[in-house]
């Protein structure tokens, strides 16, 4: 029987490639286990990925693996889209209104679902913006930056314009959002089914890069320690959030539970990290899944929407 062919596309010039290109050769090993016949797509930009399509041999399907700009915004999706080759996870439209925190958070208000009050900061308004926050704590994010890159707890108001300063570097729209006191979970979603949720729990003030990525310190609890019932409700709300932001095959939706036992969403990532630190592939396998049984299953998904 001839191999089937998967191109898997990792690396990219946004912030997060390194993490992409971890990601990227976790799916490769996990394909190559599984018998494909993998191409390794290794890029610097997204032009290159014409070229890739041009010389290789077409692909059955391309496992995307590019984290943050151009692989996580529609710019990737668009591409594979007007090339005509099908592709993992949602399309181009979700994948840019999920990479933008700021739209996402709009689209969930308008639809009743809850999400922390804030505030959107531009260099055009920075000053302005510095007088109307009078409520502290604050998390200030950049709108469209994954993986905590330029994201700050901010305790007092003397600490915010070095903030937005630093977070206006990765992005020209940054969010300023209430703190919520409470405790941070994840819930990974694959295909219909929102997957065991995950509690995080880190010295840091948050679950910043370096306890994602670095940290010895940070503990992944699943199960999550919630009450039956609790931990079924915030999986419903993750796979409600997911499909009304028109998202498929797979995501992650990250939220928190406050001190009164009430879930606030925070934010949908459509290209979730496949690392040996990642939360999908601990999620899945707290369901049954391996690794390899995971990225089998992503994408059979993919085909099947396709």
């Amino acid at each position: 029987m001839q191999q089937q062919t998967i191109a898997v596309l990792r690396g990219g010039n946004a912030s997060e490639r390194a993490v992409s290109l971890n990601s990227g050769a976790a799916v490769i090993a996990a394909l190559k286990q599984d018998n494909y016949r993998v191409l390794d797509w290794t890029i610097d930009n997204l032009a290159e990925v014409f070229a890739l399509v041009a010389t290789a041999p077409r692909p059955l399907i391309v496992f995307n693996a590019l984290h943050g700009r151009g692989g996580e915004d529609g710019q990737l999706q668009a591409i594979l889209d007007a090339l005509d080759i099908p592709y993992t996870g949602s399309g181009m439209l979700a994948s840019a209104i999920a990479m933008d925190k700021v739209i996402t958070k709009r689209l969930w208000r308008e639809m009743g679902l809850p999400t922390a009050d804030y505030a959107v900061v531009t260099k055009n308004n920075v000053m302005h913006c510095q007088d109307k926050i009078t409520r502290y704590p604050v998390m200030v994010k950049p709108a469209r930056e994954g993986s905590s890159i330029g994201m700050c707890k901010v305790d007092d108001a003397s600490q915010l314009l070095a903030a937005l300063q630093n977070a206006l570097n990765f992005d020209d729209h940054v969010l300023v959002e209430s703190w919520i006191d409470g405790d941070e979970y994840t819930v990974a979603i694959l295909g219909n089914e929102a997957l065991p949720a995950i509690r995080l729990k880190t010295p840091h003030d948050f679950y910043d890069y370096e306890a994602k990525y670095q940290a010895n310190t940070t503990q992944y609890l699943c199960p999550c320690g919630l009450a039956e019932a609790d931990e079924r409700a915030i999986r419903q709300l993750a796979l409600t959030a997911f499909n009304a932001l028109d998202a498929r095959i797979w995501g992650r939706i990250d939220l928190m539970i406050d001190r009164q036992g009430k879930p606030w969403l925070l934010e949908l990532n459509t290209v979730p990290g496949m690392t040996d630190h990642s939360l999908v592939p601990m999620a899945a396998k707290a369901s049954g899944l391996d690794f390899a049984q995971l990225v089998q299953r992503i994408v059979n998904l993919s085909l099947c929407a396709g």
